[in-house]
């Protein structure tokens, strides 16, 4: 992968990190354990993928593919609870898988975003190592 799809990969995952310390710490909504699990894909994303535009090395698909398709599965899982109001087992009393505590234009809630930036990570990272052809 180029040294500007990684950047490129590393700023959707910069800005999807700080979007989410943003929503809970300054706008105080409380994650859910689905959004726990989006972020736990989502952080080390930041980590990987600066290390290897300081290393200079594009050997980190495998990794970011790894955490980025299942992030992509895990937020997809989310939106799906959130708009049919599915009982999610492990999501209980004190954290509410289904609460929408943004939703911009009647379908963009936190995890759509969540979804759209795993999306952009991984297609972004399958078009730029050669996995698919544009």
């Amino acid at each position: 992968m180029s040294y500007k799809a990684r950047l490129l990969v590393w700023g959707v995952a910069l800005v999807s990190t700080l979007g989410s310390l943003y929503f809970s710490e300054i706008k105080n909504f409380s994650p859910c354990v689905l959004c726990w699990y989006q972020r736990v894909l989502m952080y080390p994303l930041v980590i990987i993928i600066g290390i290897s535009l300081i290393a200079k090395e594009s050997l980190a698909e495998k990794y970011v593919l790894s955490l980025s398709i299942l992030g992509l599965l895990v937020s997809l899982y989310h939106y799906i609870v959130q708009n049919f109001l599915l009982p999610v087992e492990p999501c209980g009393i004190d954290s509410n898988c289904t609460a929408i505590y943004i939703n911009w234009f009647g379908f963009v809630t936190i995890p759509f975003l969540s979804f759209i930036a795993f999306f952009m990570i991984t297609v972004i990272t399958l078009l730029y190592s050669g996995k698919i052809q544009r």
